[in-house]
């Protein structure tokens, strides 16, 4: 069974979503059967590398509110973070853009590290104040995940990959989604936002039962033919 993710490495309820669904896949008893496909999304294509504002700032920018509130907004997300065992860290935050982490996911996609790597983007821009656009941190995250340094800032230094981005985004305008994180089983079922663990899980089942009818209807007849999320900036 397939699970897409749609996410951004700037995303808090994307690396709080992510811990949600790793603890519920860890109870579904058919995890050994369940490939993660994971999907790029920008919030903000259009972001600049760098920006002299903070993250309080921003959002006091772009949702029209004040810097306390947004300061107490994110205290809020810090502590649902913390629940999962993540430490936020927003007073050094870097805001960049993500377009160059979300290609070397791919590119680490080709060796079986995507997964690695994802985990890696996330732990840097939340937890350790780095910049996802500064192309030798990628290059030493690479070699964490046991990739090559100089191959990943090659690929870094080009264009490899936009393209793979790209087609994932436009998949996601396809489907409609505005908001991640964004979860598609099985191109049938659908999971919006960092929800509560029972909700993946009860994803996950129906998900792999559906599968599991469709297997049999397959083969019982010789004649038959084969709201935690973050939004996207207008």
């Amino acid at each position: 069974m397939q699970v897409e993710i749609w996410a951004d490495f700037a995303c808090p309820f994307c690396y709080i979503g992510k811990r949600r669904f790793e603890k519920a896949l860890e109870e579904f008893e058919h995890n050994d059967g369940i490939e993660i496909v994971y999907r790029s999304f920008e919030l903000d294509p259009n972001a600049p590398k760098h920006v002299s504002h903070d993250v309080y700032d921003m959002l006091s920018n772009r949702y029209g509110m004040s810097r306390q509130e947004a300061i107490n907004m994110n205290q809020s997300v810090i502590k649902q973070a913390a629940d999962e065992g993540l430490q936020f860290q927003y007073e050094g935050m870097v805001l960049t853009n993500t377009f160059d982490a979300h290609r070397l996911r791919h590119f680490a996609d080709q060796y079986s590290k995507g997964a690695v790597v994802s985990e890696l983007l996330f732990q840097a821009y939340f937890t350790k104040s780095k910049d996802l656009s500064d192309h030798t941190m990628l290059a030493d995250l690479a070699v964490e995940a046991g990739l090559d340094r100089e191959e990943a800032l090659s690929m870094l230094a080009g264009k490899q990959f936009a393209e793979q981005v790209r087609s994932d985004e436009e998949k996601g305008r396809r489907l409609g989604i505005r908001g991640v994180p964004f979860y598609v089983i099985n191109h049938k079922h659908t999971v919006s936002g960092a929800q509560a663990g029972t909700v993946f899980l009860n994803a996950l089942q129906q998900g792999w039962e559906d599968q599991q009818q469709l297997k049999i209807v397959k083969s019982t007849s010789d004649a038959a033919c084969a709201d935690g999320s973050c939004v996207i900036k207008d």
